[in-house]
């Protein structure tokens, strides 16, 4: 785009449009930076009456497509937080965007602000989306990967960890997280473009959050090798988000699974819900919670010596011998919050292995096994 064209760029938008997508896109604008041109938001209008607006920090790209009033295209780049503030501050009004000199208009009602332009020849090429691999449900997307990402660590040390692996198999899709104490894996079908596709990536699992949120309808997903480097891309009603596979070697953690259930404890979902929110009430910081299976029941003990103390009884249909193991009560909460059945079963093997919790439909029916959650015991009573 010449610098002649840039001068006379000129649209007006609806402000509640401009606000959504603004928010959403300037999302992915990097808290630290490497150079300051990358705080900016790229808007191009174009003359068949669309705004793109698009942020990238050279590994996360995020891209919203809107419908506007186009007098003028050309290009901006503006402060895309300062935008976001002034967008959801402005009145129900249309929102008129004008570019004079090196400054840019933005007037809605009586309030008009004057932002400094940054220069767009220093902003990076935007990368290439990738041919679509495979389609689902924005919904079920989104649930999938909510399910998993509570697994997912937050230690930026351990960028391995942040990440979330995606395995693709022909119609089966399986994402998997593991913050070294708990382990999510959800396995769900799609309509792949080629049946006998496989392919494995890491992505961040933020970006996989923040991409799953944002998308309605159904979603295009696009694994595949642009610029030189592999990506993974989501589509979805004029939004667009890429990221760059996170490298390393994913540790291998099915083999924590166990091959033999020596115990298996049934409950209801919601009463075991709010049986641990209530007795989490009284534990203390990084204090587990005492589950307690024997005798047809499951007691939650908390807190202990001159502490505040809990206690929770609620029936539970238990195969196997007694056995007393305890949880970080965070754990087990989101855990428990993800099981979308109305009963909920652990296998257990011993009081310091791991359990793992899934969901039932009915209390003597199979187990769903399509989402699984495997948590380390906390043994510190």
């Amino acid at each position: 785009m010449n610098a002649e064209a840039a001068q006379s760029v000129k649209f007006k938008v609806d402000r509640d449009v401009l606000a959504d997508a603004v928010t959403w896109t300037t999302k992915s604008i990097p808290q630290r930076p490497a150079v300051p041109v990358l705080t900016g938001l790229l808007i191009s209008a174009h003359a068949d009456g669309s705004v793109d607006l698009a942020v990238f920090d050279y590994e996360v790209s995020a891209r919203a497509r809107i419908g506007a009033d186009v007098e003028a295209e050309g290009t901006i780049l503006v402060s895309g937080r300062l935008l976001a503030d002034i967008a959801r501050a402005l009145p129900p009004q249309p929102v008129v965007f004008e570019l004079e000199g090196t400054k840019v208009n933005v007037t809605c009602g009586s309030s008009r602000f004057a932002l400094m332009t940054m220069p767009v020849e220093e902003y990076p090429a935007l990368p290439a989306v990738p041919e679509t691999t495979g389609v689902m449900s924005a919904s079920d997307f989104q649930g999938a990967v909510g399910q998993v990402n509570i697994a997912t660590s937050k230690d930026e040390t351990l960028p391995i960890l942040t990440a979330m692996r995606v395995e693709i198999e022909g119609d089966r899709v399986t994402l998997l997280a593991t913050d070294r104490y708990r382990l999510a894996v959800r396995e769900f079908t799609w309509n792949p473009r080629n049946p006998q596709v496989e392919a494995v990536a890491l992505v961040r699992g933020k970006t996989m959050a923040e991409a799953a949120k944002a998308m309605s309808g159904d979603i295009e997903i696009a694994l595949a090798e642009s610029g030189g480097k592999e990506m993974l891309a989501f589509s979805s009603e004029g939004r667009v988000t890429t990221s760059l596979l996170v490298e390393g070697d994913y540790p291998k953690v099915r083999s924590l699974f166990p091959k033999d259930v020596a115990i298996s404890a049934v409950m209801e979902t919601s009463a075991l819900r709010e049986a641990v929110r209530r007795v989490s009430l009284v534990a203390e910081r990084n204090s587990p919670i005492k589950f307690e299976f024997a005798d047809g029941s499951l007691v939650l003990r908390a807190g202990a010596g001159d502490d505040a103390q809990a206690t929770e009884a609620l029936p539970a249909t238990i195969e196997g011998r007694e056995i007393t193991t305890g949880f970080n009560p965070g754990y087990i909460a989101e855990g428990l919050a993800q099981i979308d059945t109305p009963f909920v079963r652990f296998a257990l093997t011993e009081p310091k292995k791991p359990v793992v919790i899934s969901g039932m439909t009915e209390a003597d029916g199979e187990e769903d096994t399509s989402y699984r959650y495997l948590l380390m015991p906390i043994l510190r009573f």
